[in-house]
């Protein structure tokens, strides 16, 4: 820090109480950025925007990425042997996951990296690289399973990487709210929010912020169905089933996934408590 100009001389007698402090010690502290993102979700967010370039793409081209890399319920119906649909045999396995790779346009795009900001970059903290991958991958899979199921004979392609974003936040609000961590009153710097231990299935789902975060949600995915759609030549429609099966996957796998020990259900209940339980 600049010292002022035309300072008196330094007097270090009593009787001179403004005395002048090392450098050191007046030296501002280091600011933490706005934002800092893990290494994981930065890497996965620079990987959906290097995939979209596609869009750039002649039609021809790009409309064939879609068929063979989209979710296309119709190549499972073993009733339709003359349909064929670009990707032959394998397209049937990549699929369950690629589609999470494509979207529609840069306002998809926007929308599912708004949400993976807080959620996945908590979770990839939580999880480590191989950990955050692969459960995106599993409740991807988990999303193109609930669309299956409920557009059993549906041609157009479905795209985009909203039911993992649902999966990463319905994992999160498995410790999101506890104290400490990053959604709570009294949070502490974000690698140490994203690692306190998580609140038991049971616990969670009896605690008023996780219900209403539930409640929240359903809600504006059944009312707005911002995410993951269908796409075809004439129709956009959102695919709102696929949010469903990817959220409740997350919630139902973080376990599998989450490498903090776990806590008693009456500790869990200690620690849940927050500053604002005592407003």
């Amino acid at each position: 820090m600049d010292s002022p100009q035309n300072s008196p001389p330094h007097d270090s007698s009593p009787q001179n109480p403004r005395l002048e402090l090392p450098a050191a010690a007046v030296e501002e502290a280091p600011r933490e950025p706005i934002l800092t993102l893990p290494l994981a979700l930065t890497a996965y967010i620079v990987l959906l925007a290097v995939i979209h370039l596609r869009m750039l793409l002649p039609p021809e081209l790009e409309n064939w990425t879609i068929d063979v890399f989209g979710f296309i319920p119709k190549r499972y119906d073993s009733s339709l042997l003359n349909l064929e649909i670009p990707g032959g045999g394998g397209a049937k396995v990549w699929t369950f996951v690629t589609y999470s790779l494509l979207h529609a346009n840069l306002t998809h795009l926007g929308f599912n990296v708004l949400w993976l900001l807080p959620f996945g970059s908590a979770l990839a903290r939580r999880f480590g690289a191989v950990r955050f991958f692969l459960f995106l991958a599993v409740t991807a899979a988990a999303g193109a399973l609930a669309h299956l199921v409920t557009h059993e004979h549906a041609v157009a392609p479905m795209i985009g990487a909203s039911a993992s974003v649902s999966g990463a936040m319905a994992a999160a609000i498995r410790f999101a709210f506890v104290r400490g961590s990053f959604l709570s009153f009294s949070r502490s710097d974000a690698d140490t929010a994203a690692r306190v231990p998580a609140l038991p299935l049971s616990r969670a789902l009896r605690d008023g912020r996780v219900v209403g975060f539930l409640a929240v949600w359903f809600g504006v995915n059944i009312i707005f169905g911002v995410g993951a759609i269908g796409v075809d030549s004439e129709t956009t429609s959102v695919a709102w089933q696929a949010h469903i099966g990817g959220f409740f996957a997350g919630l139902l796998l973080f376990a599998l996934f989450d490498p903090v020990p776990r806590v008693r259900n009456d500790a869990a209940d200690a620690s849940s408590q927050d500053v604002s339980d005592r407003i």
